[in-house]
This record gives C-alpha cells, sequence and structure tokens, in this order.
C-alpha cells in the first residue's frame, strides 16, 4: 500500500498531490482488483531459463521417467513413516459430466445391463478428454513440447494418432509413491483464497518453510492450494482460462533447484495471464519439457488441507496410480494423502 503524508511536504495542495500520484502509478506495476499478476518476462529469459533447468541427459539419453527417477525406494520408505493413523484422503475432483465454460469436455458415462437366465450384470462405459481445466489428471512428459523436441530431446514427430513412442505414461506404472508436501497459501496469507491472476513467487513458497518449519526437497510431490473452489463458491465461475492463480514461470527454477518429483495445484499450476508474451503456461513448458517433471492438474485440495490443519502436519505419504495407457500423454487420477 502506498500512504502519502502531507506534513511539512512542499506537494501539498490537492492539484499537486493528484500529480503525484499520477506520476508515481506511472512507476508502479500494473495490477488490478484480482490480485497481484505475474511480473513480466521476456522470450529471451524463458529460453535461458529452459537450457539452465535442462534435465537432458542427467538419467541417461533414453530416459523416458525424468523425474521420477528421484523417488527412490528410499524416499518412499521414508515417506511411509508419515503414516500414523491410516487417515486417507482424495484429492481427486469427482468426474464432472455437465457441460460449461470451463467443463468444455464432460465426462461421459453410460450404463449397460446383461440379462441372463437367472441374473443380471451390469457394466459401464466411460469417455473422458481429461486435459484442460475441469478434471483431475495427470500431465506426463508427452504433453508439451518446445521448438519441436519433448522431454530428453525427443522429437515431437513421435506423437502419432496411436499415442507417444517415447515418453508415454505407462512409463509410471509403477506409481507415484512418496512424501507430499501441501503448501495452502491461502493460509498462509490468511485469506480464504487467492485472488485470480495472483502470482505464486519463490519467495512465497520460502515463507511458507519458514512459517512451518517443513522444507521442500528431493523426490517430493508438491501441492499448492490457490483456493480456486472457494474462489467459485464465493465468486461464481468466471473466465479461468484468462485468470488463475499459480505458480510464476520462474518457479522452474526453484524446483530444479529442489530436485522436487512432482508438481501439482488446485489449478493448472501455470498463473494466467503468465507474463510471458505468447505463452499461456510456460511453467508447464519448463517443468515438463526441461525438467521432464509429471504436473497433476485440477485437485481438490480443500478436504486435504482441512485434514492437514486440524492436525498441523503438511506432510503425508502420496499415492498416485496413472492409468497404464502405452503412449498416453497423460491420465486421469485420483491422488491419495495418508496421514
Amino acid at each position: 500500500m502506498l500512504n502519502f503524508t502531507a506534513t511539512n511536504h512542499p506537494l501539498t495542495t490537492p492539484k499537486s498531490t493528484i500529480v503525484l500520484l499520477l506520476a508515481l502509478l506511472l512507476l508502479v506495476p500494473v495490477t488490478d482488483a484480482l490480485g497481484q499478476g505475474a511480473e513480466s518476462v521476456s522470450r529471451t529469459d524463458f529460453n535461458r531459463w529452459m537450457k539452465e533447468i535442462s534435465n537432458w541427459g542427467r538419467w541417461g539419453s533414453d530416459d523416458e521417467r525424468g523425474t521420477l527417477n528421484l523417488i527412490t525406494n528410499e524416499r518412499r520408505l521414508a515417506a511411509t513413516q508419515l503414516v500414523r493413523e491410516g487417515t486417507s484422503v482424495s484429492m481427486a475432483l469427482e468426474l464432472n459430466t455437465r457441460l460449461g465454460p470451463v467443463n468444455t469436455n464432460p465426462f461421459e458415462h453410460s450404463l449397460t445391463v446383461s440379462t441372463f437366465s437367472d441374473h443380471e450384470v451390469a457394466g459401464d462405459v466411460y469417455r473422458v478428454q481429461y486435459h484442460g481445466f475441469a478434471h483431475s489428471h495427470v500431465d506426463g512428459l508427452p504433453h508439451f513440447a518446445h521448438n519441436g523436441q519433448l522431454y530428453n530431446g525427443f522429437p515431437v514427430s513421435g506423437l502419432t494418432s496411436g499415442g507417444a513412442e517415447r515418453l508415454g505414461i505407462h512409463n509410471a506404472h509403477e506409481g507415484i509413491v512418496t512424501r507430499g508436501v501441501l503448501v495452502d497459501m491461502p493460509r498462509h496469507k490468511g485469506v480464504d483464497y487467492l485472488e485470480p491472476g495472483t502470482a505464486i513467487t519463490i519467495s512465497d513458497l520460502e515463507s511458507w518453510e519458514q512459517a512451518t518449519g517443513l522444507r521442500i526437497g528431493s523426490g517430493d510431490v508438491l501441492l499448492i492450494r490457490t483456493g480456486r473452489w472457494d474462489a467459485v463458491r464465493q465468486l461464481g465461475q468466471w473466465n479461468f482460462v484468462e485468470r488463475a492463480a499459480g505458480s510464476h514461470a520462474s518457479v522452474a527454477k526453484w524446483l530444479k533447484t529442489r530436485d522436487v518429483a512432482v508438481i501439482g495445484s488446485d489449478g493448472v499450476s501455470d498463473v494466467m495471464p503468465s507474463g510471458i508474451d505468447g505463452l499461456a503456461n510456460p511453467l508447464h513448458e519448463l517443468v515438463i519439457v526441461g525438467l521432464g517433471m509429471p504436473i497433476l492438474d485440477n485437485l481438490d485440495l480443500d478436504a486435504v488441507a482441512q485434514a492437514a490443519h486440524e492436525r498441523q502436519r503438511w506432510e503425508f505419504l502420496f499415492v498416485g496410480a496413472p492409468l497404464r495407457v502405452r503412449g498416453g500423454t497423460g491420465s486421469p487420477l485420483n491422488p491419495i494423502a495418508i496421514f
């Protein structure tokens, strides 16, 4: 907040005060009433970050698992020690069958019944186009490319109608089992939700660490709650594609330094607008292509946030198992937190 005091100041008349205010406004980065927007970043900076954070070749030239390699047996075993009660909490939305501004590809479900001589058998047919802004899912490594290349330098030409020749989600068939860390950013900032368009920065994440005494580290699943669903309940549905709270693209550098394995959010992790001209989802591009890191989108983190708050424990055993689809670009997901 800018405070102006007229005492012993030469600019004390209403006219001069207006001039001062206008001059200062020209120096202040433009934001709006919806919150602190993303700091503008040049494409040159973005391209430099892509090179600086690159994990290409780190686990070999043929690697298709990326940062899932950071989830070692030791990390899994250590994470199991976080289970004290056995309480499990789902972090997925119920699959949405209603067409809407955000849910442009509703989940389709039809039930079939087959009748035999002495019994009936019921079955289902599911259809889902899960990428987007409505369904809880994991983005696999073929989901984004940069300048014609996927993670680890695999060519985008390997993406065919039959599936991805390399990096498919089937490479995560052993599941994602490790320490989950929930950063409840609205609770940390003392608000119900982050205003749409608010950018989460490295300093925000480190401030949360200082407040909780936890340090996000190697092999972790980092889950960042923005309060999206509280915002929907209080504000109504808005154009989420244009304005969404999320992490600034520069957070990718910090994720590399900390060796985080997976990042997720109740949004799509990227702040929108991104602050980089021509790039709607620069964090997705940096994280998936540069780091080889899966992203969890559109989670429901409200219940796990309440469970964590009640226990004052922001870490837990994270378990998620993508569908074993060879060549898939991702998968619907029902991730579980176990306390």
